[in-house]
């Protein structure tokens, strides 16, 4: 980075300063790894699910850091099966297998953050307050189940935090899961805002290419299987967002009183 880069220990990266203020009308959020550090969670429920099922499997962290690169829990399960067990003996109905293998994998997780074993990371409560506060439109746009995206921001947000979404894309409601652009697609629709209105928060290289091919500008917050990704692309990359009045700064959103460089 340049010499006159802003010195924060919580930015990474960045490709351009805002010289202009953008009219920013929505902020749509990925889910796991970035609204909380969910990964490792469904990692160990992954691996509860196949020991339930009496299958001698277990994904380590080296092993699931390669399996990310598939979004899709399902999708990930059968890209295990395919690259790591060419000798598996697979069920007459193996679709209806693995969509069993998932939906207990789903039930550990859901049970993990029920018990609040995984907060929203920081910053992300508050800047869901202040955008609501500023009539800034929220959305969601991720891979995950329902189910997971419900448990996660009823424990995060409380009951009522569907009201806080004006558009929640989640699970299979597209053909083609991220890094294809089809979830961000669907959630432009039902705002019936343009790209170029919307800014988004990413995790992952997957998530950043679906976003990015959308039109939209990102900016990406990383986690410990996502660091050393390629975020070629976006607009600024964090560690995360603990000071919010400088991604404000960063990301062109008036939200809070501006302040200077230091």
């Amino acid at each position: 980075m340049s010499g006159d880069t802003p010195s924060r220990s919580k930015l990474r990266s960045y490709s351009v300063l805002m010289t202009n203020i953008m009219t920013i009308k929505a902020i749509i959020f990925d889910v796991d790894g970035t609204l909380a550090d969910t990964e490792d969670a469904h990692r160990l429920a992954f691996n509860k699910a196949f020991a339930e099922n009496h299958l001698g499997w277990n994904w380590d962290v080296e092993l699931y850091d390669k399996l990310l690169k598939v979004t899709g829990g399902k999708e990930r399960i059968k890209y295990f099966v395919e690259t790591c067990l060419p000798d598996f003996q697979k069920p007459a109905d193996y679709d209806g297998f693995v969509k069993h293998l998932h939906a207990v994998k789903t039930s550990h997780y859901t049970a993990m953050l029920r018990a609040g074993h995984i907060p929203l990371r920081p910053g992300i409560k508050q800047l869901i307050s202040d955008a609501r506060q500023a009539g800034i439109a929220l959305a969601i746009a991720t891979t995950t189940s329902p189910e997971n995206v419900s448990t996660l921001l009823e424990v995060g947000l409380g009951k009522n935090w569907a009201d806080y979404f004006a558009a929640n894309g989640c699970g299979d409601i597209v053909p083609h899961k991220k890094p294809a652009p089809d979830i961000y697609h669907w959630v432009l629709e039902r705002l019936q805002l343009n790209a170029s209105d919307c800014i988004a928060l990413e995790d992952s290289e997957n998530g950043l290419r679906s976003s990015l091919a959308a039109g939209i500008k990102t900016f990406v917050i990383v986690n410990h299987y996502t660091r050393n990704q390629d975020f070629t692309g976006a607009a600024a990359v964090f560690d995360d967002l603990s000071d919010l009045d400088y991604f404000y700064r960063i990301s062109g959103l008036v939200l809070s009183k501006p302040t200077n460089f230091v």
